[in-house]
């Protein structure tokens, strides 16, 4: 889950700052943070669509510039031909619907995360899948000690 900490301090995303680590047999597979693709402006440079239209967190993913720390992780797998089937993800926040359907069809077996994440579909939507779920505990000291002042955990927010 450290590592997990640690990709989220990479990340621009001006609401919240997320990481995703994919893991088999106590092996790195891919990692990702939450932010913009590749090649494309920053959103602590070009201000954050969600923020100016007040978007709440967990609705409406597709008004946003970034993708997510998940889906991040799964497109690195891709891009260098890993596979991820039978893998573990340690996530620092709890999959969206969008994010878990993902992992479903990826046939991640195991969700580690540390924070919850308001979005009831995507809890209904993993109880029908095989997917273990298990919440991590860390406390905001050890955070703050691991990757500093640029993990700012505010509740609600994307």
């Amino acid at each position: 889950m450290r590592m997990a900490f640690l990709a989220a301090s990479r990340s621009n995303c001006i609401r919240r700052k997320v990481g995703a680590v994919l893991v088999r047999d106590r092996n790195i597979l891919a990692t990702g943070y939450n932010g913009p693709p590749s090649n494309t402006a920053h959103c602590d440079v070009v201000g954050c669509i969600r923020d100016d239209m007040n978007i709440p967190s967990g609705e409406r993913h597709e008004l946003c510039r970034g993708l997510h720390a998940e889906q991040n992780a799964i497109i690195q797998a891709a891009v260098h031909g890993v596979s991820i089937r039978d893998s573990v993800i340690y996530t620092t926040t709890h999959p969206c619907v969008v994010c878990s359907k993902m992992l479903m069809n990826a046939k991640i077996v195991e969700i580690v995360y540390a924070e919850g994440y308001p979005d009831e579909l995507s809890e209904l939507m993993l109880m029908e899948s095989d997917i273990k779920k298990r919440r991590f505990t860390i406390s905001d000291e050890e955070i703050q000690q691991m990757i500093g002042a640029q993990f700012s955990k505010v509740s609600g927010e994307d």
